[in-house]
């Protein structure tokens, strides 16, 4: 329908009358088009105030929306328009509030928008984020009404360039070797053969299989404890760790291999856990990881004893083949028996040379014989000339002394001498009579004025304890004082109970 002359526009419409429809103009009035997209330039300045004054309220809709409302429709519109979403950009203002939301700010160079990442879906991040991290985040354009802000909620993270589980892993990886848990000095060694190896894997499992295989052809009948896990999915991880605690307790126990068969980082990553490294840390026994593939490295490999590259490795590694061992046995059997031989062959020849070197001990004794007799004979004819010698010089000394001889002046003397000892013998009994005397009145004398004697008679020494002061007065003394009491024979210990004075002298 076109615009006609008589209408209430006047000629103000009738100058673009030609040029556009009012059904179009209708519309996109109604849309919020811009009007003079639609209008020939040269035609819009002068009649368009007559336009917006007049034409305006009869073709536009007067529609008027709450702020709520229109929050709710705009939400609408974008939830409509984008749904879920890739985004590529910088982590900052990162928040952990106690909700256990993750709040964070997106950004590139040019721009920024809010992120929000909720409980139950950041429970699932395998990386720690942080604040400068570049990440790629797959998540829903959403509005907060309340604040009329739009923002991204986020359903999954992960590191720009880099897979999560893989940051997670040299995140984790970082830390455990800043606390010491890889370093080689408290790497233990394997026995050279267990008897007990506890095996901590899936019993279904390729790998148990292909382990048990290979100990049996290797080393048959030692000792196996299967103790069955989850090794992959939710839970795994603490099932490996409780397994390895729970093996604390068996003292029998030589050995401790964890494994489990070849997969992909995500199938592998229960061994990633810090929780089954901190129980490999722990165990009391020498662990081996043999988990996945050679290309396979897991945070279980770096903190275990000695890693293995499959299983199969592992069951080569901890026990040697019995085969070669008895032909280690006898190979050390012929060395020593050679070595015996060869010491023996030394023996011998050294002995021969000995011998060699002897003299005949019957030829030697004949030598010793004849020298003997020899000696022997000299010595006779030596001191049969020595006694004949001494008895010449005997026989002159005592004709010499026949005529010196004092026997005459000593039987003088002998008389002498006997009557000298019978004067002194009488002289003795004079003086020791007189001597007894005087002592016995000294005797008397001591025993007159000895206490002893005095305690014969009756009579008591009495000493005050501790003092042991002698106790000649009763004023010396106190009710309760201790008494040490001396008789003639023996004393007594008394105590004090009473006291008397002596009566007074008239």
């Amino acid at each position: 329908m076109w615009l006609s002359e008589g209408s209430k526009c006047g000629s103000d419409v009738k100058q673009i009358a030609g040029i556009i429809k009012l059904e179009e103009v209708r519309d996109d009035l109604r849309r919020g088009d811009i009007l003079h997209n639609r209008i020939n330039q040269e035609a819009i300045y002068q009649p368009w105030t007559a336009i917006m004054e007049n034409v305006w309220p009869q073709i536009v809709e007067r529609r008027i929306y709450s702020v709520s409302r229109l929050n709710e429709e705009i939400k609408t519109l974008l939830e409509a328009k984008f749904g879920f979403i890739w985004v590529e950009g910088e982590v900052s203002n990162l928040s952990r509030p106690s909700s256990g939301h993750i709040y964070f700010t997106l950004k590139d160079a040019h721009s920024q928008i809010h992120g929000v990442m909720f409980k139950f879906q950041n429970r699932l991040l395998k990386f720690k984020l942080e604040d400068g991290l570049k990440v790629v985040g797959h998540g829903r354009v959403s509005l907060y009404q309340p604040r009329g802000d739009y923002q991204l909620i986020f359903e999954y993270l992960e590191p720009a360039g880099l897979g999560g589980l893989q940051l997670a892993f040299e995140q984790l990886k970082k830390r455990l070797k800043e606390e010491g848990l890889f370093d080689p000095g408290k790497k233990r060694p394997l026995p050279f053969l267990p008897t007990k190896i506890a095996l901590v894997t899936s019993p279904t499992g390729a790998a148990v299989k292909d382990f048990l295989k290979i100990l049996n052809q290797r080393f048959s009948g030692l000792e196996v404890l299967i103790y069955p896990v989850r090794v992959q999915g939710e839970g795994a991880a603490k099932d490996i760790a409780a397994a390895l605690t729970d093996l604390n307790r068996f003292d029998d126990v030589d050995l401790v291999v964890v494994t489990r068969g070849g997969g992909s980082l995500e199938d592998l990553w229960a061994f990633n856990e810090e929780v089954v490294a901190r129980a490999v840390a722990a165990s009391r026994h020498p662990v081996v990881s043999a988990v996945g593939h050679e290309i396979d490295l897991s945070i279980c490999d770096l903190v275990a004893d000695v890693r293995a590259a499959t299983p199969t490795a592992a069951a080569e590694m901890i026990v040697p083949r019995r085969s070669d061992l008895v032909a280690g046995v006898r190979q050390l059997e012929l060395t020593l028996s050679d070595r015996v031989k060869q010491t023996v062959s030394l023996g011998r020849e050294r002995l021969r040379h000995i011998s060699a070197r002897l003299i005949s001990p019957s030829r030697r004794l004949a030598d010793q014989r004849l020298r003997l007799d020899d000696l022997t004979g000299r010595l006779i004819r030596s001191a049969t000339a020595s006694i004949k010698s001494s008895r010449r010089e005997i026989d002159g000394n005592y004709a010499k002394l026949r005529l010196l001889s004092p026997i005459g002046d000593i039987r003088r003397k002998s008389e002498r001498l006997t009557t000298l000892r019978k004067d002194l013998d009488g002289l003795a009994r004079t003086y020791l009579g007189r001597l007894n005397q005087r002592l016995g009145r000294m005797v008397g004398s001591l025993d007159a004025l000895s206490p002893l004697a005095v305690l014969a008679r009756g009579y008591s020494l009495s000493r005050r304890l501790p003092d042991l002061a002698i106790v000649k007065d009763a004023a010396m003394l106190y009710p309760g004082d201790a008494v040490n009491i001396m008789f003639a024979r023996g004393a007594a210990e008394v105590r004090v109970e009473k006291l008397s004075q002596a009566p007074e002298e008239t």
